[in-house]
């Protein structure tokens, strides 16, 4: 047989208190000593009570409670975010909701929804790789739910809390180090054109490459998503063509690790047959074969951003101002575009 929940009427009753008073000292109420409160915590706690967190959250019309929506968990980035992010919620007395959109939009609407229903403080949010409509925004923002977009910002994002790394700049710094290297063939497997990340890192692309006066090969700048098959397949099908460049410069680290499977594959080397580089920066690829340089983007620092701006959103509500914070990147050197193989 289940045991009954204990009560604030249960804890009063052994104390030959009122509930009022035990009701207080539980929440630090001033109306209570110090002494009173100690005894009432401590046999509250032997007696196993829980407090019932929905109904004070009601009662307060706060729940304490931030929604967070990725598209991925299975990936460093997010998990590194997530990670970074529940640990700041906890320093600041909240609980994160997390809801994994999979790249879904379908699933990110839902999850967005649910968490309305929640009634959280807050919402964090990095869209999917297919999100087009944003009138589900537009709803939050009307509702005075604080809203923050994170690393995928969508096009709407002006007027919105934002908070992203220098993605065209950090694009640029990868490209122009490879030309000074000596590279002058060189591909870019970009991501989708709507979503930030895709448009920026690819116009970095191009603005060193413009720079630097070197002709850009259509056939090398491809569009395909975010992971592994596609830098696998895109690799795949321009080796099937003869059409290899001597650097490719991916969209992010799973894409570039597809082309590590793919290079294998076909019995290529890296660097020395074909060199890669990539936006993004995973413990990992130090252990890859060769280690993998990229362009370092701080989880840390896009999260404190994130967590202090849905923070002072909830706390000021009508008082704040959204603002767009850019975090900026550095490049991280390994064993990949080091050096141009002139033998090639």
């Amino acid at each position: 047989m289940k045991e009954k929940a204990v009560t604030l009427n249960d804890i009063a009753e052994k104390l030959n208190l009122s509930t009022v008073t035990i009701s207080k000292a539980l929440r630090n109420h001033p109306d209570i000593s110090l002494k009173t409160t100690k005894l009432i915590k401590t046999i509250a706690e032997e007696m196993g009570y829980t407090p019932n967190i929905m109904a004070r959250n009601l009662s307060a019309r706060k729940s304490n409670t931030i929604g967070l929506v990725v598209p991925k968990i299975a990936h460093f980035f997010f998990g590194s975010i997530i990670e970074c992010v529940y640990d700041l919620a906890f320093q600041n007395n909240y609980e994160i909701i997390l809801t994994v959109s999979q790249e879904s939009v379908e699933r990110e609407k839902k999850h967005l929804q649910t968490l309305l229903a929640m009634k959280v403080d807050g919402i964090i949010v990095s869209i999917t790789q297919e999100t087009t409509d944003f009138s589900i925004f537009d709803m939050i923002e009307r509702r005075g739910v604080p809203l923050v977009f994170m690393d995928r910002i969508p096009e709407i994002a002006n007027g919105y809390n934002t908070v992203r790394v220098d993605d065209r700049g950090g694009a640029f710094k990868a490209i122009e180090h490879a030309i000074n290297l000596g590279y002058k063939n060189i591909a870019h497997f970009g991501g989708y054109h709507n979503i930030n990340i895709g448009r920026e890192r690819k116009a970095g692309f191009l603005e060193a490459m413009q720079k630097y006066g070197l002709e850009v090969n259509e056939s090398w700048v491809t569009e395909g998503g975010f992971g592994e098959n596609y830098g696998y397949d895109t690799f795949m099908k321009l080796y099937r063509e003869n059409n290899l460049p001597d650097l490719i410069f991916a969209v992010t680290y799973p894409v570039a690790l597809g082309i590590y499977m793919a290079a294998s594959e076909v019995g290529l080397h890296i660097p020395d047959d074909i060199d890669v580089i990539c936006f993004g920066n995973a413990k990992v690829q130090n252990f890859l074969s060769p280690p993998l340089s990229c362009v370092d983007q701080s989880t840390e620092l896009l999260s404190k951003h994130a967590m202090e701006m849905i923070l002072e959103n909830i706390e000021k509500r009508e008082d704040y101002e959204p603002r767009q914070v850019v975090v900026d990147t550095n490049l991280v050197l390994r064993g990949t575009c080091i050096r141009f193989n002139k033998n090639r």
